[in-house]
């Protein structure tokens, strides 16, 4: 690339031309990054200089393909160069940073930002609280909003919307109210600002209601509101699934001349995937787009998204193909959206072609496309693949996380490899990385599939061992590792399933549908399916919230009730202990279920064809 650079820039010398910011902008708009780094390169040994604007839109590019600590490397360079940076420069490398998480790096460049001369604007502050706010972390985002007061800088709407919705939504309910308060008598903002931050603040508080009735008589009173209060609502509304209420929102808008947004669209998008109106909500969006109203990436992914959640995946293909006709070059989280869909639907090697395509645009995969894949590549038993991912993970500078650990564990588990999985179990801890309750239900799983059932006993055992260790770090055997171990048990020695049991119960396990469910499969793996039905109807008595799979489970025993299948493979000690564990579960459930209406029998569900 370095040398076709060279020969274009040799050429418009010889003619009397200098490389010029359009034509390294236009090769940064198709996505040519290394084209265009090679030709800065050039520019400079031609002592051609690039300005800063020129910069910007090469460090923009890296920001937008997740390429962080590339953009770094060009702010150095600028620097070094003698090109001094803005706060955009500033601004949009630290709002890349914040957009990984990476809150420390994008600390160090906020606090080093005075040291170039260059004092951080509101935009700039309102990037580091945004960033705080994603992260969980109100007591930061409050801390460099009271720094921004303290040095003079002023506030606008979109600070206080980040910090109200910071706090309603990961800290003190009473904090936001506080802050609301406070803006009210503050003079800070101008009267239409405090209408719009006081419409998100209900929104974010839960009060639609309230929210919708203040924008009626706001509006009633021939007062203005912006964009920003429409969208608080049309969000809300779409966020619990009152997608009607949205579009009344939307129409309501339109008609006082208020021109929507991307977040409009992107809202009103994400409430009609949500209920799975996916026709409706493309039709939208062609509108939108024919209308000529400003439509971002994301508005795709979030329809994306929703094609995958229904499972439509020449729907998705579709979608993706038509991003691709409009022009439109899908970023990060498109790609990522998309591997992920793709890999949940058990396309894992179509998934991986994508995978190549972003690495050949210059997109750096993130640790959610690292593990959509690696979780891929497990379900589908092809653990070798998934962990050759995982080393290139590592050669990239990306370190593995508690998600991908425990699906590569899964994995070796499904494959009875436990062995391997205990070692990926004891590599955890020199990583940096702590095991969670997930960890530990994997493996007393992976021993119980083994029918090893004192291994499973004996990681219990472990468990219990670490006590206040565990318990400090909110690890605690669940409804999980109960049923887990009580599935296993059934298929094990009586006698040791009887000890373990007795276990389980010392340990005050509680039963739940999962229970009922794993009991009614050993009924009728067992050959009785007779006794599966007795006690269905038994907990029919209670709303014991029976799910598909009991449903399923107690079809399944009526049909082979039914043709009189001799499947018998289990004693009539086990089928007492079975009764047992039934009797223990179904005596929970009377003492702490209300009794369900008659009217409400589960049992009339079951399909009872041919009797």
């Amino acid at each position: 690339m370095g040398a076709e650079a060279l020969e274009v820039v040799s050429r418009m010398r010889e003619v009397g031309l200098n490389p010029s910011l359009s034509a390294i902008a236009i090769l940064l708009r198709k996505g040519l990054i290394t084209v265009g780094e090679s030709l800065l390169h050039v520019m400079w040994k031609f002592q051609c200089d690039p300005d800063g604007i020129t910069y910007n839109i090469l460090i923009n590019a890296n920001c937008e393909r997740g390429q962080a600590d590339d953009a770094l490397h060009w702010v150095h360079l600028m620097i070094a160069r003698a090109c001094k940076p803005s706060t955009v420069t500033f601004s949009t490398v630290i709002n890349a940073l914040c957009k990984e998480g990476n809150m420390v790096e994008a600390r160090k460049i906020f606090y080093g930002i005075p040291d170039m001369g260059i004092s951080p604007s509101t935009t700039i502050y309102n990037t580091m609280m945004d960033g705080y706010v994603k992260a969980r972390d109100i007591g930061q985002a409050n801390m460099i909003y009271e720094e921004m007061r303290n040095k003079g800088i002023s506030p606008d709407g979109i600070t206080f919307n980040i910090l109200i919705a910071g706090h309603y939504k990961y800290g003190r309910e009473e904090d936001g109210d506080r802050l609301l308060k406070d803006i009210s008598v503050s003079g800070l903002l101008p009267d239409p600002s405090l209408y719009d931050i006081m419409v998100s603040g209900l929104c974010w508080a839960g009060r639609l209601d309230d929210a919708i009735e203040f924008l009626e008589d706001t509006l009633g009173k021939g007062l203005a509101l912006s964009v920003v209060a429409f969208n608080s609502i049309i969000a809300a509304c779409s966020r619990v699934g009152l997608e009607q209420k949205a579009l009344k929102a939307y129409k309501f808008m339109i008609t006082f001349g208020i021109t929507p947004s991307s977040s409009t669209c992107s809202s009103l998008l994400m409430g009609l995937s949500k209920k799975g109106n996916l026709q409706e909500a493309r039709e939208f969006l062609c509108k939108m787009i024919e209308k000529g109203f400003p439509i971002k990436k994301a508005v795709f992914t979030v329809l994306l998204d929703g094609y995958f959640r229904i499972a439509d995946l020449d729907g998705a293909q579709n979608l993706w193909n038509e991003m691709v006709r409009r022009g439109i070059c899908p970023d990060v989280v498109a790609f990522s959206a998309f591997i992920n869909g793709l890999c949940k639907a058990g396309l894992v090697e179509e998934a991986y072609d994508i995978f190549l395509d972003m690495s050949m645009r210059g997109f750096v995969p993130n640790n959610f496309v690292y593990n959509s894949l690696i979780g891929g590549f497990c379900n589908r038993g092809k653990l070798s693949y998934a962990l050759k991912l995982e080393r290139d993970m590592r050669q990239k500078g990306l370190l593995p996380d508690i998600f991908t650990t425990n699906m590569i564990i899964n994995g070796f588990c499904k494959q009875g490899r436990m062995k391997s999985a205990i070692d990926t179990f004891m590599d955890m801890y020199p990583t940096g990385l702590t095991p969670d309750i997930v960890t530990y239900n994997t493996l007393i799983g992976g021993y119980c599939k083994a029918f090893d059932m004192v291994g499973a006993d004996e990681f219990l055992y472990k468990m219990y061992a670490s006590g206040y260790e565990l318990v400090s770090r909110g690890v605690v055997p669940d409804s999980v590792t109960y049923n887990t171990m009580m599935n296993g048990a059934c298929v094990d020695i009586l006698d040791r399933a009887m000890i373990l049991m007795a276990k389980l119960l010392k340990l005050a396990f509680l039963p739940n549908t999962v229970t009922i469910n794993v009991l009614l499969s050993q009924f009728c793996k067992q050959g009785k399916p007779e006794k599966a039905l007795m006690w269905g109807q038994k907990l029919s008595e209670f709303s014991t919230c029976f799910d598909k799979i009991t449903y399923k489970l107690l079809d399944r025993a009526y049909h082979n009730l039914q043709e009189d299948s001799e499947t018998s493979s289990g004693t009539a000690e086990n089928s007492l202990f079975l009764d047992f564990l039934m009797y223990i579960t179904y005596d929970y459930l009377c003492r702490n279920k209300p009794c369900r209406d008659a009217s409400q029998n589960p049992l009339k569900l079951i399909d009872f064809k041919g009797s």
